[in-house]
């Protein structure tokens, strides 16, 4: 069965790319949108799946990278291949220099930790100058959605390959060690501050590779887009639906919300956030480790596969 999964799954691959050639403008613009959040809960998986950190400071690195490729391309006119690059830089140094005291805090103090981080992060970009401060910048103009289409499905893949090595790896391994008992980890002799720290800066990476595509795409940034919250809840959401710790989950969870999202604002605006919440809570409750896990479990229990977890989490 894994022998025809890892076949499907470049065939899968091959047939995404082929969709901008094929499917209509907005089609493209949706998949746009859909890949680079399906890489945000990518790179949520690494720190919250995994090491099994909440973290709601990704929206920081997705930030952080759309405005170091804003300002290398609006105020130093660099190409946007280096403007990207400086995004990552400045989104990994960011998670190097925080990620240590952070990562001290465990439980609902270092969810509160990296939320605050968001915030105050938000609020300093907007009083620096070369950052445009509260009125934003504009990239230059470039029409090229099947560009960006293919460089988010690139930087997806590249997102999902790291996860896959990590889910092989010493260390992965060590990272579910530290999310299912940490103090026994550091006891086996797991330098543990340092694999969180890699965790997050690999979550850092992916994120601010995103925030850079996203920004040259749109050609505007300013703050309150940059470091929206929400984007943080959504990114949660999706990896929580799709089945955190896994390979895929996140991926499937992303590009199913994305188009429950997408059909519901199209057809029920004014109630589509409350269609979209009622189906989350739903999922939470009937199936709390992901869709994954909903389908091994239902090939297996059936029915009582969801009676089962009602009990189990005592709901």
């Amino acid at each position: 069965m894994n022998r025809y999964r890892w076949v499907a799954l470049p065939i899968a691959a091959l047939l995404l790319a082929a969709v901008p050639w094929v499917a209509s403008d907005t089609v493209v613009q949706y998949g746009i949108n859909a890949l680079l959040v399906a890489t945000l809960a990518q790179g949520w998986n690494v720190i919250g799946g995994y090491s099994g950190y909440p973290s709601f400071g990704n929206s920081v690195f997705y930030g952080l990278g759309t405005y170091g490729t804003a300002i290398a391309m609006a105020q130093f006119h660099l190409p946007f291949e280096v403007g990207l690059v400086c995004g990552a830089v400045l989104g990994v140094a960011c998670a190097l220099l925080f990620g240590i005291p952070i990562l001290r805090l465990r439980g609902p103090y270092f969810a509160i930790a990296t939320l605050g981080l968001a915030a105050v992060m938000s609020a300093i970009i907007a009083t620096i100058d070369l950052a445009g401060k509260n009125i934003g910048l504009i990239l230059p103009l470039f029409r090229g959605d099947k560009m960006f289409y293919e460089l988010s499905l690139i930087l997806l893949v590249a997102a999902t390959a790291t996860v896959a090595w990590i889910a092989q790896s010493r260390f992965g391994a060590g990272l579910v060690a530290i999310r299912e008992d940490e103090d026994a980890a550091q006891v086996m002799g797991i330098n543990t501050t340092m694999y969180k720290v890699g965790a997050l800066a690999l979550a850092a990476f992916f994120s601010s590779l995103a925030g850079g595509i996203h920004a040259y795409w749109i050609t505007f940034i300013d703050p309150a887009s940059a470091f929206d919250p929400s984007l943080n809840v959504r990114m949660v959401i999706m990896t929580l639906f799709g089945g955190p710790g896994t390979v895929l989950g996140p991926v499937i969870g992303a590009l199913i919300l994305s188009g429950v999202s997408e059909v519901l604002a199209s057809t029920a605006s004014t109630v589509a956030s409350l269609f979209y919440g009622f189906v989350i809570v739903l999922a939470v409750l009937l199936m709390p480790k992901g869709i994954l896990d909903l389908i091994e479990g239902f090939r297996q229990a059936r029915w009582r596969y969801f009676t089962d977890n009602l009990r189990r989490y005592r709901i």
